[in-house]
């Protein structure tokens, strides 16, 4: 029984760790960008948007489809970022020790 007690003791480290991190990652800000920086999407840890910068120059009635384009590039450009820097901490949780298939961290 005293390995049952030890690996409640565990699990319950692991999720204070863990909400601990998922604080962390909300308070990051992760900016990607597209054209060569003309447009920048800046999201936080769990992968929302929190600012868009467009240069100006960017700008104009004929070139909407591109601006279109270029924000959704910076997008996954800072969506990708995001989950990488998720990985990383997560990592450092688990000790670099992959999850269990079908085993997601709630983020």
């Amino acid at each position: 029984m005293t390995n049952l007690g030890k690996m409640m003791k565990q699990a319950q480290e692991l999720q204070g760790r863990m909400a601990e991190i998922q604080e962390q990652l909300a308070q990051l800000e992760i900016t990607g960008a597209a054209g060569g920086g003309r447009v920048e999407v800046t999201l936080n840890g769990k992968g929302e948007a929190r600012k868009f910068k467009i240069d100006p120059a960017a700008v104009s009635s004929e070139e909407t489809e591109m601006l279109e384009d270029l924000l959704l590039a910076a997008f996954n450009d800072a969506k990708g970022k995001q989950e990488q820097a998720m990985r990383e901490k997560m990592s450092a949780l688990t000790g670099g020790l992959p999850l269990p298939p079908g085993m997601a961290l709630p983020f």
